[in-house]
């Protein structure tokens, strides 16, 4: 029996959540960074290791549906047939899922998908990281402000390693994408093919598969992301789109040549909230959380922030105390030692990822509703380790 508060005495206060205990992604056995080493090897292509275990093939595509997350698919059999029907196919034929990557965010997953790198080796730590250089808040999806992309990530990608070993490579995607510098630096390598209709992709795709002996293909389809961020996870405009790349997947399947293995994978989930301020605090409102505080960078689920000279501890512990029931607060080098962006952090990284990394573990987000308008309307949100952001298939279609 629950007994009441006596007079002058007050509940306790919830523990801060130890860093320590978030559910760090499988790094080097379990995530999107494994994908392209381990169907690249399976080509042929040298020094790359098998990291996921899949069985070989000479034509290899990946279709990749931004924000179609892993939780999302197993909720929503009737707008997805096809692919809910290869659900007992992913990750091997062993019906799990994989994971993005921390964070579970756009700029970040593809770069781990296309250098085969996770965060703190490619160097794209976030929605937002700081500059050490310059001190100024890097975009990298938007790319601004401009920076030097092979100076920013100088690794080679997969693509680059397939080209380069006599594999027939290419990206069949929106033509707006050719010419970005997050796909010089994560997506580039053989030829890029600019196709506006996702029929035209799934099409183009298939036939370049056929045309040659050995052959890596990827696709992508953005607007299942897009439609989440707007109007939320559970709107018709969003299920449409779920509906429309269920089709796509289909039609991409049966057109597969012989000899070929089609992986259909997303680069994170996605969660609704609710606009509340219990749901939505507002950083640039809150005196308490913005003390000390430099810069703000990351997103609403998966901060890093960015400490004035000399008040890094004392942000770290303002922000514990304010959040540490409803977020995994952890000081950058708590996080680096918990294995957040992976086993291992190169020297210009280190100082990509805030003085302090908060990451969602509850319906919440860290808005900033003057400095983040656009951000801070979207409906639906991601960017942290809970298994609906963090979570995505690999399903596979073999002829």
């Amino acid at each position: 029996m629950v007994q009441p508060a006596t007079a002058g005495s007050a509940w306790p206060e919830p523990a801060p959540l130890d860093p320590r205990s978030a559910p760090v992604p499988e790094y080097g056995t379990g995530t999107l960074a494994e994908l392209l080493p381990t169907l690249a090897s399976g080509l042929g292509v040298p020094g790359l290791s098998a990291g996921l275990g899949l069985e070989p093939a000479d034509r290899v595509c990946v279709f990749l549906v931004d924000g179609l997350g892993w939780e999302l698919l197993k909720a929503h059999p009737d707008e997805a047939p096809f692919l809910t029907s290869l659900l007992p196919t992913s990750r091997g034929r062993t019906g799990a899922p994989i994971a993005a990557g921390f964070p579970s965010t756009t700029a970040t997953s593809l770069a781990s998908v296309g250098t085969g790198l996770p965060p703190g080796e490619h160097g794209l730590p976030g929605y937002t990281v700081m500059d050490p250089d310059t001190g100024a808040l890097m975009n990298q999806l938007r790319w601004q402000p401009w920076t030097d992309p092979y100076v920013w990530q100088p690794y080679p990608t997969v693509f680059q390693r397939a080209d380069a070993a006599g594999v027939r490579t290419c990206q069949v995607s929106a033509p707006d994408f050719q010419y970005t510098p997050l796909t010089k630096i994560a997506l580039s390598g053989g030829t890029f093919h600019g196709r506006l209709s996702g029929e035209d992709r799934m099409d183009f795709s298939a036939e370049q598969l056929a045309a040659a002996d050995r052959s890596l293909v990827y696709t992508y389809y953005s607007e299942v992301d897009g439609k989440g961020h707007r109007f939320g996870t559970d709107s018709d405009a969003w299920r449409g789109q779920v509906m429309y790349v269920d089709r796509l997947a289909e039609r991409l399947a049966e057109q597969l040549p012989p000899r070929s293995a089609l992986y259909i994978t997303a680069d994170h989930g996605m969660i609704d909230l609710p606009f509340d301020p219990e749901a939505r605090i507002d950083f640039d409102e809150d005196w308490e959380l913005r003390a000390g505080v430099a810069v703000l960078g990351g997103e609403g689920r998966a901060r890093h922030v960015y400490a004035v000279p000399g008040a890094a501890a004392d942000v770290a512990a303002v922000w514990r105390e304010v959040l540490g029931d409803r977020m995994w607060v952890a000081t950058r080098q708590e996080a680096v030692e918990a294995g957040w962006f992976g086993p291992r952090i190169d020297s210009r990284v280190y100082g990509r990822i805030g003085d302090v990394v908060a990451a969602a573990c509850d319906d919440v987000a860290i808005v900033a509703s003057e400095t983040e308008p656009k951000e801070s309307a979207m409906v639906g949100l991601h960017g942290s380790m809970t298994a609906v952001e963090q979570l995505v298939p690999l399903l596979e279609v073999r002829t």
